[in-house]
């Protein structure tokens, strides 16, 4: 038993001795490591370091700087982890090398980049890294028009998963730089990237982006503009809201759409694309509201356009999680275009949706072109404000602008368009409506408007002083690049209140280069002005084919304020087909083909209403045959054939019950000019009567209009010879026997339900053609002995056509 107890107390000790000496060795080695740590030059490793990086990255790695590696105690642990040291590492001037292609030198360089490592999680193979602070970082960000970029990396493949897991819980950014010169996408910008000193809210940002912008909007549709615009968004809230009372964070709104998380209930609508109830509205926030913590500023230009802008993002590793949106900021001038945006980016790495306040203003619609590839019309200044929701998707991105409020120059605009990306063209669908739309502001569409206000919305196009119809050539090389279907309605169109056109319809479809109106709808003094325009752009000249219908324009109407016309009980009707080639309005003008028929019924007509109507001409011929008075009306008729730009009179006359008045002559739309001989007819026995005759020539921009001097002087030649003879005889000339027979309005009436005006296909002449009228019909034109009527049937649901009177040149000249 002794001799055990002396072996068992020997192996003991033993034991004991190897136990302490494997803690010496271990205390011994740790004090190695540690003074290995602490004195060794880690500046011996970057060779190392360098080529496992760059075999890693397949590019050219190096720190060229200090390598060093030290021991701190942790910040923010307690306890017996406090007195843990926990590694810091830190690396200064490190470079990472472009392609032997790229422009710069280096695709990315550091000032210095330093992190500490939690000790105890390596046990268990996972680093743990609570901040990395990267010094002064400068990326450079290449694509070629090949398509290479320098972004891409030939990263090395590991033959299997890696046991090792990185947790990273913070990037502290110190003032990063950005270089992107895309030759593709023709972008070359610059920006700084910092992190803010606290994050900011996106209500906050919300609130103040939305102040930011209705006080831009001011400045490019005016203050009276701007404060329309935030009534039209506080009532577009107002109703948005009644169907979104209560909603919760990331609950889907009326509109379809998800309120960025963390938005509070209280202002779900304004997160989600609706405005707050008002400029300045207070924000409410919830625990989980994203916020930002980085701010970047750019400058640069995109498509040769200047780009300035700033913004904010989220913070770094909030792009970890893929399904938290990221939440955005960014304020941009590019051009004469400035675009704003609060919201979230879901997936921002790979760009899956887009949640978004979105504002707008701008010079003119169609600029938005260079920057968006989205086919517009030409507009005067405007400012917009919506909610952009979007959904990336392969083969196919949609994007929303819904419930967006708008001012187009004087008018207001609202709606929802839909931009959806195909294989062939994208397509761009919508319907838009204007409550109150002035006249002018239609103008720029097709190039009417001054040269003052083309400067104005930077078009270099002027119209030439001495042309009336716009000079100024469609961009018919933007239709192929967007397919459209897109509704127009304005409620009430103001031009003057003394000639109100009341509303407008229209309904936009522009497939592969050609573009259609059908129809082009003016609702006209209790009538219609209906017009079908199909434009084929896909060729060069334009061919245009044109189609006009005027319904029941009553007279009384076109002045409501003038008491003289509350009596007239007449109406308008008439029909155009027209055909032609060309690339402005004024080429299209110059080189069409076809008829117009008009017809005019049982009213009165005044020298106020020539005035209304901006008719000059018509308002000096009136004066000189009518004075100031006015003149009850049986019925007119014009019927006219355009061949080649020129407007010849088969039949114009206007009887009234007075005289029968006919007109004839010529108008040439290619160099603007009209050459026209007015001829009065008294009926019955009159003295002083309206026969001496007028003509119209000139120019469209400088009209003249004068009494015929030849039939003048054959008369005050009567006058002086008879008057020799018997003082009274000098009346004779004045005194018009009846010998004119009134127009048949009910016979022309009748005709006009058989025969609907037609143009040739574009580029081709329209061929003679006229409408029987008895013999004898005043105000018929002679028409060539070849020619027929028309047997081409009236078409459904088109009302009325105009008659063609065929004969009857008894009628020329007193």
């Amino acid at each position: 038993m002794a001799v055990l107890h002396s072996s068992g107390m020997s192996v003991g000790k033993t034991i004991g001795k190897t136990l302490a000496w494997l803690f010496a060795v271990l205390v011994i080695l740790i004090v190695a490591v540690a003074v290995f740590i602490l004195t060794f030059d880690w500046n011996r490793a970057r060779p190392y370091v360098n080529d496992k990086v760059s075999e890693a990255i397949g590019r050219p790695f190096a720190i060229e700087g200090d390598l060093k590696v030290g021991w701190r105690h942790p910040v923010g642990e307690t306890g017996w982890r406090s007195w843990v040291l926990w590694p810091r590492f830190s690396a200064q001037n490190i470079t990472i090398a472009n392609p032997d292609w790229a422009k710069q030198k280096h695709f990315a360089t550091l000032d210095e980049i330093n992190f500490q490592v939690k000790v105890l999680p390596l046990l268990a193979h996972d680093i743990v890294i609570p901040a990395i602070n990267v010094v002064n970082p400068s990326v450079d960000l290449e694509r070629l028009l090949d398509g290479r970029n320098n972004w891409t990396f030939k990263l090395k493949s590991s033959a299997g998963p890696s046991e090792w897991k990185l947790d990273l819980h913070d990037i502290q950014l110190n003032k990063g730089n950005i270089a992107l010169s895309d030759e593709q996408k023709k972008i070359d910008m610059q920006a700084v990237v910092d992190t803010l000193g606290q994050p900011i809210p996106i209500g906050e940002a919300m609130k103040q982006q939305e102040e930011a912008s209705r006080r831009s909007s001011a400045e490019v549709v005016g203050k009276q503009g701007a404060k329309q615009l935030a009534a039209q968004a506080k009532a577009a809230a107002a109703s948005e809201a009644s169907g979104a009372s209560a909603v919760a964070p990331g609950v889907p709104v009326a509109s379809g759409a998800s309120v960025p998380a963390g938005v509070g209930a209280s202002t779900a609508v304004a997160a989600s694309g609706a405005t707050a109830s008002a400029p300045g509205a207070a924000v409410a926030q919830s625990a989980n509201s994203p916020q930002y913590g980085i701010g970047w500023t750019v400058k640069g230009t995109y498509n040769r356009s200047p780009i300035s802008g700033s913004g904010k993002l989220g913070g770094v590793l909030a792009l970890q999680d893929t399904s938290r949106p990221f939440p955005v900021q960014a304020d941009v001038k590019a051009g004469d275009l400035r675009i704003a945006l609060v919201g979230t980016v879901t997936d921002p790495a790979h760009l899956a949706a887009v949640d978004l306040r979105l504002w707008l203003q701008g010079s003119s619609l169609d600029h938005l072109y260079d920057l968006t590839g989205i086919t517009l019309p030409e507009t005067p200044p405007y400012a917009t404000e919506g909610h952009l929701i979007g959904n990336f998707r392969q083969g196919g991105s949609v994007f929303r602008y819904e419930n967006f409020t708008g001012r187009v120059g004087g008018s207001d605009l609202n709606g929802t368009v839909v931009y959806t990306q195909r294989a062939t063209r994208p397509l761009l669908e919508g319907t838009l409506v204007s409550n109150l739309l002035q006249f002018k502001d239609l103008a720029p569409i097709i190039g009417a408007d001054s040269n003052a206000s083309k400067a104005k919305r930077g078009d270099t196009a002027r119209q030439p002083s001495n042309k009336a119809l716009p000079a100024e050539e469609f961009k018919t090389d933007r239709w192929k690049a967007i397919d459209a279907n897109v509704k127009f309605t304005g409620r009430r169109i103001i031009k003057d209140p003394a000639l109100p056109i009341t509303d407008l319809y229209t309904h936009v479809v522009m497939t592969d280069g050609v573009l259609s109106l059908a129809p082009l709808k003016f609702g006209v003094a209790g009538g219609s002005l209906a017009s079908n325009i199909h434009l084929d752009g896909s060729a060069s000249p334009l061919k245009g084919r044109f189609s006009t219908e005027a319904r029941h324009l009553k007279l009384k109407q076109l002045l409501p304020t003038a008491k003289t016309m509350q009596n007239a009980l007449g109406e308008i009707n008439g029909d155009a087909a027209l055909s032609a080639t060309g690339n402005s309005p004024a080429a299209l003008a110059a080189s069409s083909n076809g008829e117009v028929k008009l017809l005019v019924t049982d009213g009165a007509v005044s020298r106020l209403l020539m005035e209304a109507a901006g008719l000059n001409v018509a308002n000096v011929v009136y004066e000189k045959l009518f004075g100031n008075r006015d003149v009850q009306i049986n019925c007119a008729a014009g019927d006219f054939v355009v061949t080649d730009g020129v407007l010849d009179s088969r039949v114009f006359a206007l009887d009234t019950q007075d005289a029968v008045i006919n007109v004839d002559g010529t108008v040439n739309l290619k160099n603007e000019s009209m050459d026209l001989g007015v001829h009065p007819h008294t009926k019955g026995f009159r003295i002083f009567s309206l026969r001496s005759p007028l003509y119209v020539k000139g120019t469209f921009k400088d009209p003249h209009v004068g009494v015929n001097a030849a039939a003048l002087a054959v008369r005050g030649g009567a006058m002086v010879g008879l008057g020799l003879i018997n003082p009274f005889a000098a009346l004779i000339p004045l005194i018009a026997p009846s010998n004119n027979k009134p127009l048949p309005c009910q016979q022309l009436m009748a005709a006009m339900e058989a025969q609907h005006p037609s143009a040739p296909p574009p580029g081709q002449r329209e061929k003679a053609k006229a409408l029987p009228l008895p013999p004898g019909t005043p105000g018929a034109s002679a028409v060539a002995p070849s020619a027929a009527p028309s047997k081409q049937p009236a078409k459904p649901n088109n009302g009325a056509a105009l008659p063609g009177p065929s004969n009857a040149a008894d009628y020329k000249g007193s």
